[in-house]
């Protein structure tokens, strides 16, 4: 499927699918969607402690970067999962700004890295992080009790509607620990209930820029 690159409303960039005229990221801000929902809503609930993380839709690896960075500043020992059935291509990958609007030149070598590992194989990126991209359909994840955090990134509803149902929710619910969170930017209302449905108790947050509100999940 064609990709363009394009800027998103925080000068950070993202990747556009012309044909289905969704983009990886919120056009307001792909850096500050991140932020808000992955880092703020997801993340920050487990200060001081190790982290497992299953990330749905791997994708430019944003989501993995800004959580190496967040946990390299707080010296969190974080083990990352991200789950991709159709792997962004390097060369556009590394086409993405987020190096330069992070400001995080002196740990673009990781990024470069995060993007150049194999597919399917663990990577420590330094003592406290350790990457494996699994390439493989959401269907697939046959993960039990594994997970502390979910930062479920998958393309909206509106293209993808199956990524958002109830067999996949439940899923999500398995590979979690007891008192697990997932996360996502959605908040449509058949996805609170697939969520409901499969378990999770589902609470209503405040938005990113440009979207009233996100969904967080947990596993009790």
């Amino acid at each position: 499927m064609k990709r363009e690159i394009i800027q998103t409303k925080d000068g950070s960039t993202s990747i556009l699918l012309p044909d289905w005229n969704e983009t990886y990221h919120s056009k307001f801000g792909a850096i500050q969607e991140a932020k808000h929902v992955f880092i703020k809503n997801g993340l920050s609930l487990f200060e001081g402690k190790s982290v497992s993380i299953l990330e749905i839709g791997f994708g430019t690896g944003l989501n993995a970067f800004i959580t190496y960075l967040e946990a390299k500043n707080a010296n969190q020992s974080i083990d990352y999962i991200g789950v991709e059935a159709y792997p962004v291509s390097e060369e556009d990958a590394l086409k993405m700004n987020y190096v330069s609007e992070l400001e995080a030149k002196s740990y673009e070598e990781i990024f470069l890295k995060m993007h150049q590992s194999d597919w399917n194989e663990r990577v420590i990126l330094d003592p406290n992080f350790t990457l494996e991209k699994q390439n493989k359909k959401f269907q697939e994840i046959a993960d039990e009790s594994k997970y502390d955090l979910i930062y479920f990134d998958a393309f909206g509803f509106r293209v993808q509607p199956e990524l958002w149902s109830l067999e996949i929710f439940q899923i999500m619910f398995k590979a979690l620990k007891p008192n697990g969170i997932l996360v996502t930017y959605a908040c449509r209302s058949s996805i609170k209930n697939a969520m409901k449905e499969s378990g999770f108790e589902v609470e209503k947050l405040n938005g990113p820029p440009g979207k009233r509100e996100m969904l967080r999940a947990r596993k009790l």
